[in-house]
């Protein structure tokens, strides 16, 4: 492998004492390990591949791959070529699958480091063709059965299967594909299961015999046990998502991000805040300053929308998010003082806010509001 293999993105600390800012994200190891045994229950028995792009999801890829294959995952999903060698790096030893395929010319990496592409173009078997020394190079085949992106379409492949033939080195072990509306359209689930039967048919005919089939997705391990077959790939429910609104699991968030009081100060009628003078006072207001800003990955369109938590209490976020600042009013908690602990994610005195009122106030996704805290913020990882 490369000697400038890619290192870890964030700051990794193991202690809440051991950040020098107020601001961190406190990453709750207990409740990946309960996800991941939440959706064993619910794929009753299939292989569980974790997905952990992006960091996982903003969590920390090494702690969370850590936990999770301490708790005896079957294997992980990445996006690109870099996270899976840093996962070897860090002794990951489980399968590891590059979902999204290669870009650029890491196939020589990819074979060293032991992980497991997933095809779609046939140039890119003719590239794994050429650095194999003829030892066979397992891969996962992705069709595309109607999310549109990547993936062999379903009229192409014959053509693409009749083209593999001049790379006898590459060995389908896996089939997949990735549904679109596992969240919102059943009727749309069925028609890509019935396209993922149809390709799997014709893999077969062409003399492939993958031992791996894979579909579901967070929102289908919950919601479509027609998609389970041997693997499952879920990602946001491991954080404590399911990934629809229409499922009832009992996940716990993963992620609670923090900060403190930094300043107090009382606006007079008509007095402003921040940039813009979004938010002008109507009557005498009490605001707390926090140290925490979109610089950290705080949705600026949250401004005017979103909450944070002080003392419990639902406090709304007042004028224009800025870089490094944001101001809240704390009018309800007149005694509220500097050093109070101020929550954007997570649970404070009994009261939760978590990654979808975020994403409500800002007009996202809680996928965005999690993968967007930014490498600014350090992560503590707490047992218990």
């Amino acid at each position: 492998m490369q000697s400038d293999s890619p290192r870890p993105l964030r700051p990794r600390v193991q202690g809440a004492d051991a950040s020098l800012r107020p601001t961190r994200a406190e990453v709750l190891l207990d409740a990946i390990g309960h996800n991941l045994q939440v959706v064993r229950s619910a794929v009753q028995g299939r292989k569980v591949l974790a997905v952990v792009k992006a960091d996982a999801y903003g969590h920390g890829v090494v702690p969370v791959a850590q936990r999770l294959q301490a708790e005896g995952v079957d294997g992980f999903g990445v996006a690109l070529a870099e996270e899976g060698i840093e996962l070897r790096e860090a002794g990951i030893d489980r399968a590891i699958l590059v979902l999204n395929g290669i870009s650029g010319g890491a196939h020589r990496d990819i074979i060293a480091a032991g992980l497991t592409p997933v095809l779609y173009e046939i140039s890119e078997a003719s590239a794994f063709d050429a650095v194999s020394g003829d030892r066979p190079v397992d891969v996962h085949l992705k069709v595309d059965t109607g999310m549109g992106r990547l993936g062999v379409p379903l009229g192409e492949l014959s053509e693409f299967l009749r083209e593999l033939r001049r790379f006898p080195s590459i060995r389908i072990a896996g089939l997949m594909t990735h549904l679109s509306t596992a969240d919102t359209d059943p009727d749309y689930v069925a028609e890509q299961v019935a396209g993922f039967a149809q390709a799997h048919g014709l893999v077969r005919r062409f003399g492939h015999e993958p031992v791996v089939l894979h579909v579901a997705n967070s929102a289908a391990c919950f919601r479509h046990p027609e998609t389970h077959f041997d693997w499952v790939r879920p990602g946001l429910a491991l954080y404590g998502y399911p990934g629809s609104d229409t499922v009832d699991a009992p996940l716990r968030p993963a992620m609670r991000w923090r900060t403190e009081v930094l300043r107090v100060r009382t606006l007079g009628p008509g007095e402003s805040a921040g940039y813009g003078r979004s938010f002008r006072a109507a009557s005498e207001t009490l605001l707390a300053t926090i140290p925490v800003g979109y610089g950290d990955g705080l949705l600026r369109s949250a401004s005017n929308r979103g909450h944070v938590l002080i003392r419990g209490v639902r406090c709304p976020i007042v004028g224009n998010i800025a870089m490094d600042l944001t101001t809240v009013d704390v009018s309800k908690l007149p005694d509220v003082a500097i050093g109070d602990e101020a929550l954007l994610l997570g649970e404070q005195n009994g009261t939760v806010l978590d990654a979808r009122d975020l994403a409500a106030a800002a007009g996202t996704i809680p996928y965005e509001v999690l993968t967007n805290v930014s490498r600014r913020v350090p992560r503590v990882y707490l047992n218990g």
